[in-house]
């Protein structure tokens, strides 16, 4: 049976499709789908095949689209996610979607801004807040990032059906281990010092996470990017030790684990949060075969003058064949491939609106 490769870029100014044989040598591109929109995120769930689009746009609305045939349709939801009236919240964006696992069908998750989890049991079709985190005691001083008080970020432990930790900018990493009745800081170890001159502060909560992930072979061991330099933990977020070491700043935004091996790590280093590029304008990957004890960086094939471009929060992604695609999207419209795990890179042929999102599914062709 062949498989194909699909990677969907979700871009301010709507949804696109690229598909390709396990070679990637060849690419196809559809779309623009949700034409004008803003789509911030898009996730193939494999328990159904159905596609999820999170829409953050202050003209269509910001709600959860789904298709069912891989983009070529989409339902147009009668309602998202909804803040209770008692919250005095009102919703501004939907950031991430995160299918459930296996054992929880029907099961989707929603991460929104202002910074808040949705839960739904019929599979996007409605949503339910997720109380809990927002009466946790720190809430009154969870602050506003750069890029708004947002919950972008959701990882579930597939091994473990009661523990999922979300990242929320700028509050920090959480953690439920009772399946959401409960949740917990877990921030020990990473930096909250936003002026880097100043001296390492090291509060429970008040941490800017940029990015996190985990490999699912290894669900113990997580990666992030944060607003002050990138961090591994080895123990399910209890500890994060700092990996900056090697890389050219502490400051980005993009990042991405290998599928198959949970020492292999990309990140994509920004130059701060006032000079959203690469450092020296050369785009530049860098890779971790050993947990990020040393940095590689990758640079064939991807432009090394004048690169006045970033890489997003989930600009990056990496599919799940033996070795491994890596796929980075920028804010300016230029998507990179790569189809041996970085070592090196071609641009796409179509030069796109600035791209929010990148993710990526291996189905049965």
């Amino acid at each position: 049976m062949t498989e194909q490769v699909l990677v969907f870029v979700g871009t301010r100014k709507g949804a696109f499709v690229l598909e390709s044989d396990e070679g990637r040598r060849e690419w196809v591109t559809r779309g623009p789908y949700l034409e004008g929109q803003n789509v911030m995120h898009m996730t193939l769930d494999p328990r159904t095949r159905t596609l999820f689009a999170a829409v953050g746009d202050p003209w269509f609305g910001s709600r959860v689209y789904r298709s069912t045939d891989l983009s070529l349709t989409w339902d147009e939801p009668t309602t998202g996610p909804v803040f209770p009236e008692t919250t005095g919240l009102k919703l501004e964006k939907v950031w991430h979607v995160e299918p459930g696992r296996p054992s929880e069908p029907g099961v989707v998750y929603a991460g929104v801004e202002p910074a808040a989890l949705f839960k739904s049991s019929d599979n996007g079709g409605t949503w339910e807040f997720v109380q809990s985190l927002n009466d946790h005691p720190s809430r009154p001083y969870w602050m506003a990032a750069a890029g708004g008080l947002c919950l972008h970020t959701i990882v579930l432990d597939p091994a473990d059906a009661a523990r999922m930790y979300v990242g929320i900018s700028s509050a920090g990493v959480f953690r439920t281990v009772d399946g959401g009745a409960t949740w917990q800081p877990a921030n020990q170890g990473t930096r909250a010092n936003f002026d880097p001159t100043s001296p390492p502060v090291y509060p429970e909560v008040g941490q800017c996470v940029h990015k996190m992930v985990m490999n699912p072979s290894e669900p113990a061991r997580l990666y992030q990017q944060n607003h002050c330099g990138v961090y591994r933990s080895d123990d399910g977020g209890d500890a994060w030790h700092e990996i900056t070491d090697g890389l050219p700043g502490e400051w980005g935004l993009g990042m991405a684990v290998h599928p198959h091996d949970a020492n292999t790590v990309w990140v994509c280093p920004g130059t701060s949060s006032y000079k959203h590029w690469m450092p020296d304008a050369a785009m530049t990957i860098y890779r971790s075969r050993d947990r990020g004890a040393s940095w590689q960086p990758l640079t064939v094939g991807l432009p090394q003058e004048g690169a006045y471009l970033d890489v997003l929060r989930e600009g990056m992604a990496v599919d799940a064949l033996p070795q491994a695609g890596v796929y980075v999207g920028t804010n300016t419209g230029q998507l990179y491939l790569s189809a041996d795990e970085g070592d090196s890179w071609r641009q796409a042929e179509y030069l796109f609106p600035p791209i929010q999102s990148v993710g990526t599914a291996v189905v049965a062709g």
